[in-house]
C-alpha cells in the first residue's frame, strides 16, 4: 500500500495521507485537503509546513483573488532527499568508525548449562582458530562429556587441521593417553607437581572457552581480545614451567 511505503520512507501517517491527497487533487486549498485527508485544519497547516520544508509540496496564488492553493512537487524529490541523506551519512561514517574503534567493543560472554552445553562449547573450539591452547582437566573431561565424546573430538580436531598445545595435571590423569603426537597435531606438557586443574580451558583467537567439572556442570565462552591476551600470556608462563610428555613414536619398545 502506498501509504505504508511513504511511512517507511520517513513520513508519519498523517503526513503521508496529506501528501497522497495533494497528489490526487492536483491543486487544492488547505481546507479541501484537510477534509479529504481526514485531518483537522489546525493539523493540516502544521503538516503543510513540514512537507513544504522537505520540498514535497509548495503553495501558489491563483486567479484574480490570489487564492492560495497547495500543489505537490515532482515525487522525484523523495528520491533526491534519500540520496542527499545517503551522501550526508557517508560523510560522517569515517568519524563514526573512529569513535567505534576508540571505544572498542564490549566483551561477549555466553553461558551454557549441562552436558549438551558443554559439548556445544567443546566442539565450538574447533572453529576458533587453526591453533589452540589448552589447559585440560583430564579426569573431569573423561567424566563429562565422557571418553566417547572426547575420542571423537580429538579425531575431529586432527581431521580439521587444528593444532593444540596443551598443559595437563599429572594428578588428574587417569590413563596414559593423548601425549605429544605430531601426527595428531598435539604437543602436550605436564604442569609442575601440585598444580591441579579443576576446570578445562581452551583459547583460540580472541575467545576463551571454559568447561567445568561434573559437579558444577557448565561451560562458558568469553570473546574479548584483552582477556584472551591475558590468558595467553599466563598460558605461556605455565608452559615454560611444564614438562614434556613422551612422544609415542619415541617410546622405547
Amino acid at each position: 500500500m502506498m501509504l505504508n511505503r511513504l511511512v517507511e520512507l520517513g513520513l508519519d501517517v498523517k503526513e503521508a495521507r496529506f501528501y497522497l491527497t495533494v497528489l490526487e487533487l492536483g491543486e487544492a486549498t488547505v481546507r479541501q485537503i484537510a477534509e479529504a485527508a481526514g485531518v483537522s485544519r489546525t493539523n493540516a497547516y502544521d503538516i503543510l509546513d513540514r512537507l513544504a520544508r522537505r520540498g514535497l509540496v509548495s503553495q501558489l496564488e491563483v486567479g484574480p483573488t490570489h487564492r492560495t492553493m497547495v500543489v505537490a512537487t515532482d515525487p522525484q524529490r523523495l528520491v533526491d532527499e534519500w540520496e542527499e541523506r545517503g551522501r550526508r551519512l557517508e560523510s560522517i561514517v569515517p568519524q563514526l568508525r573512529a569513535m567505534h574503534h576508540k571505544t572498542g567493543v564490549r566483551p561477549r560472554v555466553r553461558y551454557y548449562e549441562g552436558v549438551e552445553g558443554i559439548q556445544t562449547v567443546l566442539y565450538g573450539t574447533l572453529h576458533l582458530s587453526s591453533s589452540l591452547l589448552g589447559i585440560l582437566s583430564m579426569r573431569d573431561l573423561l567424566t563429562v562429556p565422557g571418553k566417547t565424546v572426547m575420542d571423537h573430538y580429538v579425531s575431529r580436531r586432527a581431521e580439521t587441521g587444528v593444532r593444540l598445545r596443551v598443559i595437563r595435571s599429572r594428578e588428574k590423569e587417569t590413563e596414559d593417553m593423548w601425549p605429544t603426537d605430531p601426527r595428531a597435531l598435539r604437543e602436550a606438557r605436564y604442569a609442575p607437581t601440585g598444580r591441579v586443574f579443576t576446570m578445562t580451558m581452551f583459547l583460540g583467537g580472541d575467545t576463551v572457552a571454559l568447561i567445568s567439572s561434573r559437579r558444577e556442570n557448565f561451560a562458558l565462552t568469553i570473546e574479548s581480545p584483552e582477556y584472551a591476551e591475558l590468558q595467553r600470556n599466563m598460558f605461556e608462563i605455565l608452559w615454560e614451567a611444564s614438562l614434556p610428555t613422551i612422544d609415542p613414536v619415541s617410546r622405547p619398545r
